[in-house]
């Protein structure tokens, strides 16, 4: 029972896609929330998802009308605040839609990259009404806690709070279940915001339930709560919106190129990643060393593995450049798997409650490092690995790097690299255990 109740709010796993035999999960670009502002590539690169932004939508906006009657006749500042969210929520599509089917439009001589960048303004325009629409509901509201007046038709404002709910379950159930047949996690999330929403409107119903029982000053202390939850909303939309117009990416869009790119035979080392949005496109920059004695042939096949192993990890992907440069062991993107002096053996590829990536063993500058590159990862994650040795268990943590999507290990596991292991994660008070078996290459067993 408890499971199923963590499931209805979303704490529950999400179901992804797989993609030939990694034996690991994609969701395009790492995972992504409900922020509004930003199409995810998730959604708005299938008709699918575009479908069920369009009826999401249809869904939102009935509810909000039907509320926005009760508002008129009623009085109610807190149904005034949970109207105008989920008015933001149905609204919010329409100028992300445009600017979808304005970055549609091919690139020219002057917009040489297209106009993806529309959608960028049409999130920032949402975010600002987004803003005024949390400033006139908390306005509102304040304004009731000084000067009282009476809230009436008690039982339509309950009624309105209840459609309010119904209509985010619809949509919560309807986002979840269509999210699940395209194994897109973005939209379960979002399906999973909408049933957050929902409760969000159950709030009225109960400052209706205090107006009844004599505490009059119920409805607008909902109102200013909604308000708060509003505010919220904006802030981190914003942070989306600004970060993406910055040119700046998910930390684990780039642990999955890296990861990507890494599956390839023939990269002896990546030596530098770069990645940008452009609206809900991702263009990404890749410079890796090959052995430098290839033919400019192979070194072009080996580009185009690299290429076509990208495109099938990150389906948001609309362009790549990849460069080749000289080998630098120094790197601490080092693959290891070509290295003359390096053994490692194959990766951990793994998906569990707390995170998904990848765990390896790579040459570093102080020697062999054990590695964990995620491409999801549960808030304030601790991770280490247990080797099973004949005498007694070895010990090996793995603290963040400057980059939070990679834990290194400060020490070398010890030889020989063929063992039985558990990687072990923690997220506050939840814990997850992974076994897995690493075996030595094939003529490298001690």
């Amino acid at each position: 029972m408890f499971e199923k109740i963590r499931d209805w709010f979303g704490f529950g796993g999400f179901e992804t896609a797989h993609h030939g035999d990694h034996g690991h999960g994609h969701d395009g670009a790492g995972g992504h929330g409900h922020t509004h502002g930003v199409i995810d590539p998730g959604i708005a690169a299938t008709d699918r998802g575009v479908w069920a932004i369009k009826w999401s939508f249809v869904i939102l906006a009935i509810t909000a009308a039907l509320q926005l009657a009760v508002v008129y006749i009623s009085g109610s500042v807190a149904l005034l605040a949970d109207t105008i969210h989920n008015i933001g929520d149905a609204t919010t599509a329409i100028p992300l839609w445009i600017a979808f089917r304005l970055a549609r439009r091919k690139p020219s001589t002057t917009f040489t990259y297209g106009l993806g960048r529309v959608e960028d303004l049409a999130g920032l325009l949402i975010v600002f009404i987004i803003l005024f629409s949390a400033i006139v509901a908390g306005y509102e509201a304040i304004s009731r806690l000084i000067h009282p007046q009476p809230v009436t038709e008690l039982g339509w404002l309950a009624a309105a709070g209840i459609v309010g709910f119904l209509g985010n379950e619809i949509v919560a159930v309807f986002r979840i279940r269509v999210g699940r047949e395209m194994n897109s996690a973005a939209l379960i999330a979002d399906g999973y915001h909408a049933r957050t929403d929902g409760l969000t409107s159950l709030a009225v119903v109960l400052g209706a339930v205090g107006v009844y029982f004599g505490f009059p000053l119920a409805d607008p202390i909902i109102g200013l709560l909604i308000t708060v939850a509003i505010l919220g909303i904006v802030w981190q939309s914003s942070r989306a919106v600004v970060t993406r117009m910055l040119d700046g990416v998910e930390p684990g869009v780039v642990a999955e190129i890296r990861h990507a790119a890494g599956h390839v035979a023939g990269v002896r080392q990546i030596i530098d990643v770069k990645g940008r949005w452009l609206g809900h496109e991702l263009h990404a920059a890749l410079t890796i060393a090959v052995d430098e004695t290839l033919p400019v042939t192979e070194a072009d096949q080996i580009a185009a593995r690299v290429e076509a192993e990208l495109r099938s990890h990150l389906p948001a992907l609309a362009a790549v450049t990849i460069c080749f440069g000289v080998e630098r062991f120094a790197s601490m993107a080092t693959i290891g798997a070509d290295a003359t002096h390096h053994h490692a053996p194959a990766p951990f590829n793994f998906e569990g409650r707390l995170a998904k990536g990848v765990l390896d063993i790579v040459d570093t500058p102080q020697g062999e490092r054990m590695r964990l590159t995620l491409s999801r990862q549960a808030l304030h994650l601790t991770a280490r690995v247990i080797i099973n040795r004949p005498d007694s268990p070895e010990v090996i943590g793995l603290s963040p790097s400057d980059n939070p999507a990679t834990h290194m290990s400060t020490i070398a596991p010890a030889e020989p690299h063929e063992f039985d292991a558990m990687l072990e994660l923690t997220a506050g008070n939840q814990h997850e255990t992974l076994p897995f078996r690493m075996l030595e290459p094939e003529g490298h067993h001690h």
